[in-house]
């Protein structure tokens, strides 16, 4: 079930939100509970047994890993190596589910080279795998630092997890994030479904109206043949996608948000204007701010972060955005996309360049700067193989005058050019403020008349848009 279904909008979101305003409040978590995983059931189908399985390990792991002074050091040993097996369960489950097929894929191919054959493992991905494994060990490790106690109660644990505003694409909420909000006898008012709407009818707007209507337009550009590949398909191409994928990942971002406040939770931002930013120091601190959180607090700081010097403090940062680029999907493309990205930031580190120039023309050069590099890099995330980003990025250096395909030409109808045009919009916007929040929480005449909009013209065409059939997946749906 997606966001922008029928189904999700005229149906199970106001039925949830019903039961939640009338039930009882100590109702709230169970109704969460119960109704995240029906969310989940009907588009992953048996992988919800899958999700309980990890759901029952971690829940009874919990309580075992709090940590106690007082204990002899044995205890506390053994409190390590039941850390260690929790997470190594968690990743296998992804490891298995998501990187098998791959990692046969690359057996086989070694293998013929020698003139053998290897079977290639098949699997369908659960939906959100990535995800719920990542709010699993965030879980586990912060109970293991004793930064928050374990759920005894199953209902609140499984509240966390199988949260349907965040379960399919994030944010990635860590625990020490919402434990504070999961007790059952949390208030929810009214005016969290005020505060709630307009930030979800933003992200509705911003998925149905841009992102969809932006896709057909990618979708030529990526699939012309790479020997009809021409400088302005290329970077048509490239500038469509960075938009859709911006407008489409922010939307949901913005939708899950809004969802949560409208239950009584407030879950992290995931997005601040990344498209504005200086340094690409400064884009993966506004871009996916959740997972750059997530790899930052379990991952980075864990292998010694920046406090054993610059060489080791780059090999983090390197291991890091590996690991970030993988987590996005089973494909060199998305290796070299972070490993792209991890030497962009080792260059701005080692360079003093991760900082921002005080002078207003640096400023402006390095943010074109910064926006060139993030898109070439989003040919990688986009396309099919690496020869294939490789041919396109190979044309956007190489300018001629060919134009557009046939192909190209139909799909960039009138009506893609002026969305394409408004969503430009977003690379000129100053770095604050962010429209989410304020459009949330700002009590100012000008952010009354944007809610006002979004509430009505934007969300009531959006709405027209969902009807009639012209929605498409979330794009972070597939990770």
């Amino acid at each position: 079930m997606s966001f922008v279904s029928p189904l999700f909008l005229w149906y199970f979101m106001p039925a949830v939100l019903i039961a939640v305003l009338v039930l009882p409040r100590s109702w709230r978590n169970g109704i969460v509970a119960v109704g995240s995983l029906i969310f989940y059931a009907t588009g992953a189908g048996a992988f919800t047994l899958l999700l309980l399985a990890c759901m029952v390990v971690n829940y009874a792991a919990g309580p075992a890993l709090e940590p106690n002074p007082w204990s002899p050091p044995r205890l506390h040993s053994r409190r390590r190596t039941l850390l260690i097996c929790v997470i190594a369960f968690d990743l296998s489950i992804l490891l298995v589910w998501k990187y098998a097929g791959f990692a046969t894929e690359q057996i086989a191919w070694f293998a013929q080279l020698f003139g053998g054959d290897f079977p290639v493992a098949e699997l369908a991905l659960p939906i959100g795998i990535s995800f719920f494994t990542f709010h699993h060990i965030s879980y586990v490790v912060d109970i293991y630092r004793g930064e928050r106690p374990a759920l005894r109660n199953p209902v609140s644990f499984g509240t966390y997890i199988s949260m349907f505003p965040q379960l399919a694409a994030g944010p990635i909420v860590r625990y020490h994030e919402i434990a504070d909000q999961l007790p059952q006898e949390r208030s929810h008012r009214l005016d969290d479904i005020a505060a709630g709407f307009p930030r979800f009818a933003l992200g509705l707007c911003k998925k149905a109206v841009i992102a969809d209507s932006l896709a057909p337009l990618v979708d030529a550009c990526f699939s012309t043949p790479s020997e009809d590949m021409t400088f302005a398909i290329a970077w048509l191409g490239a500038i469509a996608y960075t938009l859709q994928l911006y407008f489409d990942f922010s939307g949901y971002s913005d939708m899950a948000i809004g969802l949560g406040r409208m239950l009584g939770f407030r879950l992290p931002e995931n997005f601040a204007r990344p498209y504005s930013s200086v340094t690409v120091t400064e884009f993966w601190r506004r871009w996916h701010m959740s997972l750059s959180r997530w790899f930052r607090d379990y991952v980075y700081i864990p292998l010694g972060g920046n406090r054993g010097g610059a060489a080791k403090t780059y090999r983090n940062l390197w291991i890091v955005f590996l690991l970030t680029g993988f987590w996005h999907g089973a494909a060199w493309t998305y290796v070299v996309w972070g490993v792209y990205h991890g030497v962009l930031l080792v260059i701005e580190r080692a360079t003093g360049r991760d900082r921002t120039p005080h002078s207003p023309g640096a400023r402006l050069g390095r943010r074109v700067l910064t926006l060139l590099l993030v898109i070439v890099g989003w040919v990688f995330f986009r396309a099919p193989d690496l020869g294939y980003a490789f041919t396109m990025i190979g044309n956007m250096l190489l300018p001629d005058f060919t134009g557009l395909t046939e192909v190209v030409g139909a799909a960039f109808t009138n009506q893609r050019l002026v969305l394409l045009l408004l969503a430009l919009v977003v690379f000129f916007l100053p770095a604050s403020p962010v429209t989410g929040p304020l459009l949330e929480s700002a009590r100012t005449k000008p952010a009354a008349a944007l809610r006002v909009t979004v509430m009505t013209v934007g969300a009531l065409y959006a709405a027209i848009l969902v009807a009639t059939g012209t929605f498409s997946p979330f794009l972070y749906y597939q990770f």
